[in-house]
């Protein structure tokens, strides 16, 4: 548990100046680092993956819809996850509030999962998330997308091994056309703890009195699986 102190008023804009000089300096961080990661090389995607969707099968440029950016958060719902991560849940909840917003400026935002289509579908309408999600489970675009992450292969619990596909992760695409047609592009990959920053209740509860607590055993869950 996080230890307090109790002062007066003067004390705490006393302390405050000082906590606020170093925020100040993280954000301006953030925005040097935000600099750099858009300048990362971009790749060339030259193999074709093909996905389940609502539309039919469509091509990783397909799924960009008209837009130039495309955003695909990795969600752990496959083989090894038939019944979807709450991690990821936990996530998306946080997430899919963006998508008109991200729309707006040139990003489309989806889903991708290696379970089937319906399976998807219906945990989506479970959730009530107003998000694509498609199908990436009859092609390699997770086993490749990890590897070029080098992501490794994570351990559970008791030591249980899991294959490497079952982290959460994000992967970001730009498209671009060139006198030979379109060209698809990889700009930027992460994953775990990497795509922490996006959560929004990870950076509420740092702020909160208490942080994030100690004890993550039964949290978080799925939002219709919390006692009442």
């Amino acid at each position: 548990m996080t230890t307090h102190t109790v002062g007066t008023r003067e004390q705490w804009r006393a302390a405050y100046e000082q906590q606020l000089a170093k925020e100040k300096e993280l954000t301006r961080r953030a925005t040097e680092l935000a600099e750099e990661r858009r300048r990362l090389p971009w790749v060339p995607v030259d193999k074709e993956y093909l996905f389940d969707t609502t539309a039919g099968k469509r091509t990783l440029a397909e799924l960009f819809d008209g837009r130039s950016q495309l955003i695909v958060r990795h969600f752990m719902h496959g083989p090894k996850t038939p019944e979807g991560c709450p991690g990821c849940t936990f996530e998306t909840d946080n997430l899919v509030g963006a998508v008109p917003h991200l729309a707006h400026r040139d990003v489309t935002f989806i889903l991708a999962s290696r379970s089937p289509l319906p399976v998807l579908t219906a945990y989506k309408q479970r959730m009530g998330w107003d998000v694509e999600w498609v199908s990436s489970g009859g092609s390699d675009f997770d086993a490749d997308f990890y590897e070029y992450m080098h992501v490794p292969t994570p351990r559970r619990g008791s030591g249980n091994m899991l294959d490497m596909m079952e982290l959460m992760a994000l992967s970001c695409f730009a498209l671009e056309d060139g006198p030979e047609g379109s060209t698809v592009y990889h700009t930027y990959s992460t994953y775990d703890r990497g795509t922490e920053a996006l959560n929004a209740t990870w950076q509420l509860l740092d702020r909160a009195p208490r942080g994030r607590g100690d004890d993550f055993s039964n949290w978080p869950r799925k939002r219709d699986e919390y006692d009442t």
